[in-house]
């Protein structure tokens, strides 16, 4: 089952992806119309969610509807570094024996479609296709044997990075959490419906040049691991996005450097999940309200 968060006609909510159209919830299900709010109703909510999947209910084709960031304001945004085989290979780095978690800040999340800002800062602008899993459950001490049980879904993410601002903040948050430098979606698929999320092929291309061609298979800390790692240190919440890192082929590996710049394009495929696409601009020159902060 695919969960997306869509807007129409002004009005932002979740529906069940079926094909081309979109299977409206709006009204129909007791709870919040967030990610989070129908991730949080558990079984029976999704329960529900599988009978109107099946019905007659409303549909919406999807060229009538805006895609946003499937799971808009999770508590959390976590992230991993250096997590898979080849990319290790690629920058020359020892192989990590405990895995490295940083916070991308939830404000920099976008949808497929929106762009991303090159920052009037840097041009040392980045991309990395990744796989993102969702928590479902609110879970504390889960081992990685049952790790997939809090797991809703999986869906596509670009971990965009800004290298230079990264390099500066040893906790890489600055250089990874600019506004607009978390792309996520199209939708979340379930779990069931993804099957083993260590066999997955990843790709990304920029305009039409494939700079990444990996599989899941090469993490050094599968989802699992990484559920079990978290959870022993934090609570996870509904709704809360864990990005899985990023095989070979990063910009800043290339000679000369693939940074990202305004006119681009970037699109990221992951087996079984989904397209992930969003242009590249240069950041707006908009004010600030600074009496209104």
């Amino acid at each position: 089952m695919k969960l997306a968060t869509f807007t129409e006609k002004g009005l932002t909510r979740v529906g069940v992806v079926v094909g081309e159209e979109i299977v409206d919830t709006k009204g129909i299900l007791a709870v919040s119309d967030t990610m989070e709010g129908i991730l949080a109703g558990g079984e029976p909510v999704q329960t529900k969610l599988w009978d109107l999947a099946e019905s007659n209910g409303v549909r919406i084709p999807l060229t009538e509807v805006t895609l946003e960031a499937p799971v808009k304001h999770p508590s959390k945004y976590l992230a991993v570094s250096l997590n898979y085989a080849d990319h290790i290979d690629e920058t020359g780095q020892d192989r990590p024996d405990f895995p490295t978690f940083f916070n991308k800040q939830t404000s920099c999340i976008i949808g497929t479609g929106d762009a991303i800002h090159r920052p009037r800062v840097s041009e040392k602008l980045d991309y990395e296709g990744e796989l993102a899993l969702v928590i479902g459950k609110r879970c504390r001490h889960v081992p990685k044997e049952r790790a997939n049980e809090v797991i809703a879904g999986y869906m596509v993410a670009n971990d965009v990075s800004v290298r230079d601002w990264q390099a500066r903040s040893k906790t890489m948050t600055l250089g990874k959490s600019f506004d607009t430098h978390g792309p996520i979606g199209p939708w979340v698929v379930t779990s069931d419906e993804v099957g083993n999320p260590h066999e997955l092929d990843i790709s990304t291309w920029v305009n039409d040049e494939l700079r990444q061609s990996s599989n899941t298979r090469h993490m050094i800390f599968n989802c699992y691991e990484m559920v079990e790692y978290l959870t022993t240190a934090m609570t996870l919440e509904p709704g809360d996005i864990v990005s899985t890192g990023t095989p070979k082929g990063v910009g800043v590996m290339m000679k000369p450097r693939g940074y990202m710049k305004p006119g681009d394009v970037v699109r990221i495929e992951i087996e079984k999940v989904g397209i992930l696409v969003n242009p590249v601009v240069e950041e707006p020159d908009e004010g600030v309200d600074i009496a209104g902060c």
